[in-house]
């Protein structure tokens, strides 16, 4: 039996590869529908009126919904390709960061990091006004440098402590005030315009205000920084963490290594260290603990079925891979 190969996922950037960013398809579906209002500026496959290329290239939306009733639908964990500011200024809203949640209350101020997993709604959106902004600082792994737009102006060394201070720190909820709320209004009355050229100078110049005002929040507060968020490890444990859902890819050490940007042996270092195993032994771990839950709830699959749907080869090296994890064959294990 051929297993067919599904194309590689999508972890980290690698050339012209790159870890899917949101596409909001269910807010699309949603306004398209007349359940609530969004308008806004976008490029690529976000929502909104398209920017012309040559305007603010690095602002991947800059958005708005006024939600007035509880919707049906809700956005499921993404990963966005910048920095993303949200701003909730009517209503509560369920706000999920690296698997912690988060109830937002109107005047809270969110701050997702660039590739950082979040959800919105929990697993619904409820009646809310929510505005948010993506910039695109040109990071596709965690240790990579941030790179600002030119059209940010803060003072050099102010751009470079407030870069540390986001990069540097985990809380992605902070308690807004009215001048950032007068900012994403702004933005909003900016939306209006058939002809999103004609608002670029208000734009450039609100979002400036949003990013001092962020920065002086962030000024005023003892924030514990830890560089680890940044480090070469993290884009380890990050590709670590999101290896269970691609399983079903042919990894090899190499390929593993190139998701990180790292050599094989950087590469398996830190594997062991993060896991105690090597790179191919913790790829057969998550294989085996996936082709488990498979064997008990999936009892309409075969057990060649399933080796195949985890990534091996062979029912045979299944067995054995199996039975060196779990002290037992797939098919003991499946009649307990």
């Amino acid at each position: 039996m051929k297993k067919n190969i599904k194309p590689e996922p999508a972890i980290f950037y690698n050339g012209t590869i790159t870890y899917r960013a949101d596409t909001c398809e269910a807010l699309k579906a949603a306004a398209s529908r007349g359940e609530l209002d969004l308008t806004g500026f976008a490029r690529g496959c976000y929502p909104g009126q398209k920017l012309p290329p040559a305007m603010m290239p690095e602002l991947c939306v800059s958005n708005v919904w006024d939600a007035k009733t509880d919707q049906k639908w809700g956005l499921d964990e993404h990963r966005n390709e910048g920095i993303e500011l949200g701003y909730l200024s009517r209503g509560k809203l369920d706000f999920t960061v690296d698997g912690e949640l988060y109830q937002l209350q109107s005047g809270d101020l969110t701050v997702t990091r660039p590739w950082q997993p979040h959800q919105v709604g929990s697993p619904l959106i409820g009646a809310s006004r929510m505005h948010w902004l993506i910039i695109d600082l040109d990071v596709r792994r965690p240790n990579e440098q941030w790179h600002w737009p030119d059209w940010l102006t803060l003072a050099p060394h102010d751009l470079t402590r407030l870069t540390e201070l986001l990069s540097h720190n985990e809380q992605p909820v902070w308690k807004g005030n009215q001048n950032i709320e007068n900012c994403f209004e702004s933005f909003a009355a900016c939306y209006e315009t058939d002809n999103p050229e004609s608002v670029q100078s208000r734009m450039q110049l609100y979002i400036n205000q949003l990013f001092l005002e962020l920065y002086e929040i962030l000024q005023q507060k003892n924030i514990k920084l830890d560089s680890h968020l940044t480090s070469t490890r993290r884009s380890v444990e990050m590709f670590l963490n999101a290896l269970p859902k691609h399983i079903d890819y042919p990894w090899t050490l190499a390929s593993m290594a190139k998701h990180c940007n790292l050599g094989r042996s950087r590469f398996a270092h830190y594997c062991k260290l993060i896991t105690n195993m090597t790179p191919s032994d913790f790829l057969a771990h998550c294989r085996v603990e996936k082709a488990k839950k498979m064997l008990q709830n999936q009892l309409n699959l075969s057990i060649t079925d399933i080796a195949f749907t985890c990534g091996f080869e062979s029912s045979q090296y299944f067995a054995t891979v199996f039975k060196r994890f779990a002290g037992v064959t797939p098919s003991q294990y499946r009649n307990g």
